[in-house]
């Protein structure tokens, strides 16, 4: 919910508390108190395990442990306003955490070739005891923290000066003429007036016309807050940040969704999964080229040219399911139930996924990835326009690497494109995906994909 303010010129300025001291507060309660439900976890385990809670091969561990995960902690966001604010994340985060330290604790011992001695079965107990614990306490303490900070965790300002409308839940709201708020360098007494209004906020956000957006940004630039000024560009062309580089000032309207280290992970993940199931699959895969072939004579694969990362080309494999006449090698038609194009074999193969296993070798070369968006046909349609024709935004999922499955696979958006809302849902999800890449969400995804591979809309 969006607050009103105004103050006319001789009005005091509406002054609101400021979040920043009971946020850190607030932080340094959890930080406590994920240690002592940590240290309270491995004595509970001690106690269970050992007969003693101060049991010498597992409590010098859970104290070694302890500065661990408060160093991983600090440094992954457990402590912070979006972990505030959302209950899930911060979960996430200080689970991540303690995960984390587990594993930096048992490479150290390892690496010192350390003699403490350690129960092994106790650490493992105590780790999870830990875990319950800090869960069960974030978990009741959400609704307080919550009542604590508000929803947003920050003190957001909305300043109207003119400009393109603007609303955000949860903000203060101050009309600039209504407050005689000016945006002047060269008066001292703007400049205090506007120091009044901006106090105590974390982020100020001003809707000015283009001729006042430079003072605004000097004024801004003497906060101490986030100063933020509305440009509808910023909308219209994607801007996501700004460069100067080489004596060029420029907006930044791409960077890629992965950056060089994740990219080499994920690389490194299709590997270690891919070059295994190749070995396995090798044999069966044969098998099945085989009896594609005897069926009616025709090449085991389809190959179809297809979108891959960056907008370029590349020549998709498959086990071939239509008869050779009938094959689609543009992907004008999508295969529909009861398709009478694909072979009796071929009806098995796509209802149980099997088609798509030669892909492996497209992952092996690197044009495709296991988890990614679905490479689609050139002359790929829904209902009756091309899917580039549907949304400006089908560009924007060709940012990473095709996948053998997709976060759009898995929620079941797949089949036909026989109306435009099938393309705009498996859309939406690729670009979810995009915008929240982790190698945890591709391995969930994986996993979730096996419970699918047999799907009714799978013809």
């Amino acid at each position: 919910m969006t607050v009103a303010a105004s103050a006319g010129p001789d009005r005091p300025i509406p002054v609101v508390a400021s979040l920043e001291r009971r946020r850190l507060q607030i932080y340094l309660a959890q930080l406590l108190a994920d240690g002592g439900l940590l240290l309270l976890g491995f004595g509970a385990a001690g106690y269970v395990y050992l007969g003693s809670p101060f049991d010498e091969s597992l409590w010098p561990a859970a104290q070694l442990l302890l500065p661990v995960f408060w160093a991983i902690a600090l440094t992954n966001r457990t402590y912070s306003v979006p972990a505030l604010v959302n209950g899930s994340y911060g979960l996430q985060r200080v689970v991540a955490a303690l995960g984390l330290a587990v594993l930096a604790l048992i490479v150290l011992l390892f690496l010192t070739r350390s003699s403490l001695l350690v129960s092994r079965a106790g650490f493992g107990l105590g780790c999870l005891a830990a875990a319950f614990m800090i869960v069960w306490g974030r978990v009741n303490l959400q609704s307080r923290i919550r009542s604590m900070v508000g929803p947003r965790a920050e003190n957001l300002l909305l300043i109207d000066d003119g400009g393109p409308p603007l609303d955000a839940p949860n903000a203060l709201r101050i009309n600039a003429a209504q407050a005689a708020i000016v945006p002047s360098s060269e008066d001292p007494h703007a400049l205090n007036r506007i120091a009044q209004l901006i106090r105590n906020m974390d982020r100020v956000v001003v809707s000015c016309p283009p001729e006042r957006r430079h003072l605004w940004a000097l004024v801004l630039k003497g906060g101490h807050m986030r100063g933020e000024i509305v440009d509808n560009e910023v909308e219209t062309l994607g801007i996501i940040g700004t460069s100067r580089l080489d004596g060029i000032s420029s907006v930044v309207v791409s960077s890629g969704p992965l950056g060089l280290r994740s990219r080499v992970l994920k690389r490194l993940f299709d590997l270690a999964l891919t070059v295994p199931a190749v070995i396995v699959l090798g044999l069966p895969m044969l098998v099945i080229a085989a009896l594609i072939h005897f069926q009616d004579g025709g090449p085991a694969l389809f190959l179809q040219r297809r979108v891959g990362r960056n907008n370029q080309f590349f020549w998709i494999y498959k086990f071939r399911s239509m008869r050779v006449a009938a094959s689609d090698a543009a992907g004008a038609q999508s295969t529909r139930r009861d398709d009478d194009r694909i072979t009796r074999f071929g009806a098995f193969l796509r209802k149980t996924s099997i088609d798509e296993l030669p892909q492996l070798f497209n992952v092996l070369k690197g044009e495709m990835s296991l988890v990614g968006p679905r490479p689609h046909a050139l002359a790929s349609q829904a209902g009756d326009r091309l899917f580039y024709e549907i949304d400006s935004r089908y560009a924007h999922r060709h940012a990473l690497k095709p996948g053998l499955t997709g976060l759009a696979q898995i929620r079941g958006f797949r089949g036909a494109t026989e109306q435009e809302a099938d393309l705009t849902q498996r859309l939406q999800a690729d670009l979810e995906y995009q915008a929240g890449w982790s190698i945890l969400r591709d391995l969930a995804i994986i996993l979730r994909t096996l419970r699918v591979v047999i799907h009714d809309r799978a013809y």
